[in-house]
């Protein structure tokens, strides 16, 4: 007769990590075909349906990014809703200083991508590239290049806090990686 062995969640201390488990953990998969990876992120079927689909985060992405949330609603209903929307969502407005839902890959603040914008880059500017648009910019429009102009002055203190941001944020990352 073989000999039992004891369950290893008897006792104190534990022998075993809380929230392990020995038995076998049932992995929902992503509803898109073909993938593989988990599928632990909802999203719904229709508008106002309970019924949800469950995607990895890349497939998720990619539905939400075709997804209209008015449709098949008409213009009052649209109108109502998204007013209903907007009240209900003055939490997530009162957090918009930081810099949350910004645009790109989410490694740049939505300041630091207005600071592009303004210096004509695009999201993935190394920071030698933002350093030489800078300059050229700033030279373009000094002011005592070009003294009287109130045009050219505004915009060179744009620049400047433009660079200023952009500048102290890779002050961070580089204080962050060392």
């Amino acid at each position: 007769m073989p000999k039992a062995t004891r369950s290893k969640d008897w006792g104190f201390p534990r022998w075993r990590e809380y929230g392990s488990a020995s038995e076998a953990v049932e992995v929902r998969l992503c509803d898109r075909h073909g993938c593989v990876e988990p599928g632990d992120k909802p999203a719904p079927k229709s508008p106002s349906s309970p019924e949800r689909w469950w995607f990895c985060e890349a497939h998720a992405a990619e539905y939400n990014r075709g997804w209209d949330y008015f449709e098949g609603l008409s213009a009052e209903d649209r109108a109502a809703r998204e007013h209903d929307e907007a009240r209900d969502a003055g939490g997530f407005r009162a957090s918009a200083y930081n810099g949350w839902a910004g645009p790109g890959d989410g490694s740049r603040s939505r300041d630091e991508m207005r600071a592009l914008d303004l210096l004509g880059l695009d999201a993935h500017a190394s920071f030698d590239e933002i350093k030489r648009a800078w300059r050229k910019l700033a030279k373009d429009s000094h002011p005592d290049l070009k003294p009287g102009d109130a045009e050219a002055a505004a915009r060179f203190h744009a620049i400047q806090a433009a660079w200023d941001v952009l500048r102290s944020a890779e002050e961070r990352r580089e204080w962050k990686g060392a």
